[in-house]
């Protein structure tokens, strides 16, 4: 059936590539595809389309986004951004960003959060920064200096939020969320919100979801939100525990498993939260109980057009993890095995071929 007049076709998802990190050290990232059409899951992908190179992409895999037909995995490891073929998982070149963690994306342009890296372990910390990268010759075309350890990323209204963590210097975390111009790529503004953040979310209503690790002994984690309008903090989420977190609408899934020192335990959850209303609508979103076959929940995606909902499971860390696909309403249709740490999901229309 044709769209209505005026409306374009929203191309059908072909499938999702899944990024595998590897222990870190261990030099084990690794790139997994699954294909819907013929329900077929295939492991190291990116191994098999590139036989003139090593079989791992790298060490650490941390993030994995799809921009402009290109795939960008992140390797903190390694110390580089991948770019492959979206198309073929073919490697097309890489960009060198010593201690990186997150990529986002505007206007040709590839931004890259970025620890930094020492020379020894007893140095100082080192100031954390943003790399900017031009896309058409993958070379750096810029720096800004953020807070300590910076993590993921959101840009709206031609501004970059930047969420740090000093999540390697403990107790002393850093609390603040950087605020950087796009026109002028300069930092502007820091916003005091709480320690150890990590990830961000974008609403539709221009309010970023950002979460806090807490300190893993007194201070538990927590979501708060800001406006980007006033930048500012404008409530927290006191009882919204979020390790990993993915918006779908106006639905956002957020999954926990968060370490605590003093009780030497993991705290599970799933919520499903309604951004505009702001309320929890329930912590199970997996409602079949399959979720007790988990052993360390570590990723969460939702397809945006069939809001199936997928977690992953790191078993061990040292071997193979699983991915687990559930229906909307949380019931379990199938899993499979994967490479080791199995983190990032990006789903795609082109589809590899």
């Amino acid at each position: 059936m044709d769209p209505p007049d005026g409306e374009p076709e929203i191309p059908e998802i072909q499938g999702f590539f899944l990024l595998n990190e590897g222990l870190l050290g261990s030099n084990k990232c690794t790139l997994d595809y699954y294909d819907y059409q013929s329900g077929i899951y295939s492991k190291n992908v990116y191994g098999e389309r590139n036989p003139g190179l090593v079989q791992e992409l790298g060490d650490g895999g941390n993030d994995l986004q799809l921009y402009g037909g290109r795939l960008y995995a992140v390797l903190y490891g390694s110390g580089l951004v991948e770019v492959i073929d979206a198309t073929s998982a073919r490697h097309l070149g890489t960009m060198s960003v010593p201690g990186c963690r997150y990529i986002a994306f505007q206007d040709g342009f590839a931004y890259v959060s970025a620890y930094g890296t020492k020379t020894d372990e007893n140095d100082p910390p080192v100031q954390g920064y943003v790399a900017k990268f031009d896309l058409e010759t993958l070379e750096i075309a810029g720096t800004c200096k953020v807070g300590l350890e910076p993590e993921e990323m959101v840009i709206s209204g031609g501004k970059l939020y930047v969420a740090n963590s000093r999540c390697l210097n403990e107790p002393d975390f850093d609390n603040t969320v950087s605020v950087i111009d796009l026109a002028t790529f300069q930092e502007v503004k820091t916003i005091e919100v709480g320690p150890n953040l990590h990830r961000m979310e974008l609403d539709p209503y221009g309010i970023i979801w950002v979460s806090s690790r807490g300190d893993y002994y007194d201070i538990p984690p927590k979501i708060y939100l800001i406006d980007t309008y006033y930048d500012q903090v404008i409530e927290m989420m006191d009882m919204l525990p979020c390790s990993e977190m993915t918006q779908c609408g106006d639905s956002l899934y957020v999954l926990n498993n968060t370490w605590n020192y003093i009780y030497q335990t993991s705290d599970v959850s799933y919520a499903l939260v309604d951004v505009k209303t702001r309320q929890i609508k329930t912590r199970r979103f997996i409602t079949d109980g399959t979720d007790a076959q988990f052993q360390n929940p570590c990723g969460l995606a939702v397809n945006p057009q069939t809001r199936e909902i997928f977690v992953t499971d790191s078993r061990d860390n040292i071997t193979p993890g699983k991915v687990f696909c559930y229906t909307p309403e949380g019931r379990l249709k199938w899993s499979c095995s994967t490479g080791d740490i199995p983190s990032r999901i990006v789903f795609t229309t082109i589809g590899l071929r």
